[in-house]
C-alpha cells in the first residue's frame, strides 16, 4: 500500500507539471489519502475483514484539486492527464490509469466546487454518466448525483500544495517520504 501511494504520487507529479503549462491554471494540489501519512485499519474485503487484521489504508486513486480562472480548456487538460500518465509509464514502468487521476476543479477567484474533470474522450459521450442534471453545461465537466465537496479538504493541513502559478511548481509529491503511522497502539 506504501508502494501504491508512492507511485500514485509519481502520478500527480507529472499531471501537474502537464497542467502548468496553461496558464488557465491558477493553483493544483493533491488532496486525499495520497496527500496524507497512511494509517492501518480494518479493510472491507476477506479475510482481513473476518479476522480483523489491519493493514495500510488502500488509496484508490489520485485527487488532485486544480482551481481555474477559464474553463474553455478542459477537453485540452483531459488530454493533458492522458498523456503524463502515458508519459510516465513510458519513462518509468509506473502504471496509473487516466481515470485513476481525479481532478477537482474548482474556481480561481472564489474557490468554489464546480465539478470534476470528465475522464471520456468527447463530451457528451452518450453514456448515463453524462444523463447527470448539469453534467456537460461546461464542456468536460463531470456532475456526479448527490456528490458534496467538503470545503474541509482543502484545509492546509489536508492537502499539498503542488503548484501555484505565481511561483511554478512548489514541490514534489514524489520527494515526500510515504510513511504510514503505526496506530496499533490504540488496539490495546
Amino acid at each position: 500500500m506504501l508502494d501504491r501511494q508512492a507511485h500514485f504520487r509519481l502520478a500527480a507529479d507529472a499531471v501537474t507539471a502537464a497542467l502548468a503549462g496553461f496558464p488557465e491554471v491558477e493553483r493544483v494540489a493533491l488532496i486525499g489519502s495520497v496527500a496524507r501519512t497512511l494509517w492501518r485499519e480494518v479493510p472491507r474485503f476477506a479475510p482481513f475483514k473476518q479476522l480483523g487484521v489491519r493493514i495500510w489504508h488502500e488509496c484508490k486513486d489520485v485527487d488532485l484539486a486544480v482551481w481555474l480562472d477559464d474553463l474553455r480548456k478542459l477537453q485540452m487538460l483531459n488530454r493533458a492527464r492522458s498523456r503524463a500518465v502515458r508519459r510516465l509509464y513510458d519513462e518509468t514502468g509506473v502504471g496509473v490509469a487516466h481515470h485513476q487521476v481525479e481532478i477537482f476543479v474548482l474556481r480561481a477567484s472564489a474557490g468554489d466546487y464546480l465539478g470534476r474533470l470528465c475522464t471520456f474522450g468527447e463530451c457528451p459521450k452518450g453514456k448515463r454518466e453524462c444523463l447527470v442534471p448539469g453534467c456537460g453545461r461546461d464542456a468536460f465537466l463531470r456532475q456526479h448525483v448527490d456528490f458534496v465537496f467538503w470545503r474541509q479538504t482543502l484545509d492546509e493541513d489536508r492537502i499539498m500544495l503542488l503548484y501555484d502559478r505565481r511561483e511554478g511548481i512548489v514541490r514534489r509529491a514524489a520527494d515526500t517520504p510515504a510513511e504510514g503511522r503505526n496506530d496499533d497502539a490504540e488496539l490495546e
